[in-house]
């Protein structure tokens, strides 16, 4: 469905950048990897295995996935009035709340041993952090609208939410001294690694993860705020260059949508008459009219 998508759109001239595509067929590829690959026979086993492979699925891939969507790609499916009802899931004060409790109630022992003997739990847990995590990068990476207030601070504050949420389940995998998931004993005597070694490397896996991406999302979010000012200013003076009325609240939200060019074109569509235009029409009007009187003559 997205490469028949992206094909029409190249046809109507409007390509998707290269670039996402390459990112939501990667986000595939992780997925595949971590779903079919040795990963997930080995997370039978072993919490850390699992705990990887969650992380692939729910971090990762949905990253990829994410990065690879834009608004014209998304148009099909959001006309589906069922599916743009639930456009405000993707409201951050929304999406975090949901993807904290759905990581914290997948991790509790009852339900995750329950996804190690159950395989429907487990396609039911996996299917769930691949939508918790996609939505919870949808305010930061998605191409729908966003509030007012979710500028670069807003982002911040975002990014730093998530990963104190993920930090947390961490450290207390880490520190416990207690062990969780007794379901995996034989797997992990399997493997020669004790059980609270095991679910302390799972921590430490997902502490690992979640520093070196918070450091990534830093990274991104600086270089994001220094071009989306640049754009912002040079959006400001295309519009008093052409003497369009532009606020910079306007410019800011297209920016921060990627609507830029969208807000060129409305705004030299809608450009209301100069003062000069109106002067062109009164003579012309002044010539048409004197007309008839030649005509009479």
């Amino acid at each position: 469905m997205y490469g028949t998508r992206a094909r029409t759109l190249a046809r109507e001239g409007r390509p998707a950048p290269t670039w996402r595509q390459v990112c939501f067929y990667s986000g595939l590829v992780v997925m595949l990897a971590a779903l079919v690959g040795p990963l997930d026979s080995l997370s039978q086993d072993l919490v850390v295995a699992h705990m990887g492979e969650h992380l692939l699925l729910g971090d990762v891939a949905t990253l990829l996935l994410v990065l690879g969507l834009t608004g014209p790609l998304l148009a099909p499916v959001l006309r589906i009035k069922t599916i743009d009802r639930l456009k405000f899931l993707t409201n951050p004060l929304i999406a975090l709340p949901l993807w904290a409790v759905d990581l914290y109630v997948w991790h509790a022992p009852g339900l995750y041993q329950a996804a190690l003997h159950h395989d429907l739990v487990h396609a039911v847990q996996h299917g769930c952090f691949i939508f918790f995590g996609a939505n919870m990068w949808m305010p930061l990476f998605g191409p729908l609208p966003k509030p007012a207030w979710f500028g670069t601070v807003g982002k911040l504050g975002y990014i730093i939410a998530v990963r104190l949420a993920g930090a947390i389940l961490g450290n207390v995998l880490i520190w416990s001294g207690t062990v969780f998931y007794p379901a995996y004993a034989a797997g992990e005597a399997a493997h020669g690694i004790s059980p609270l070694r095991d679910q302390g490397a799972a921590g430490v896996l997902m502490m690992v993860e979640g520093s070196l991406l918070t450091l990534g999302l830093f990274a991104w979010l600086f270089l994001d705020a220094a071009r989306q000012a640049e754009r912002k200013q040079e959006l400001l003076d295309w519009a008093e260059q052409h003497g369009y009325a532009l606020t910079e609240q306007r410019a800011a939200r297209a920016v921060a949508a990627d609507r830029t060019e969208d807000l060129r074109r409305r705004l030299s569509e809608d450009r209301p008459r100069d003062d000069h235009d109106h002067d062109d029409r009164s003579h012309d009007r002044d010539d048409v009219e004197q007309k008839p009187k030649s005509l009479s003559l």
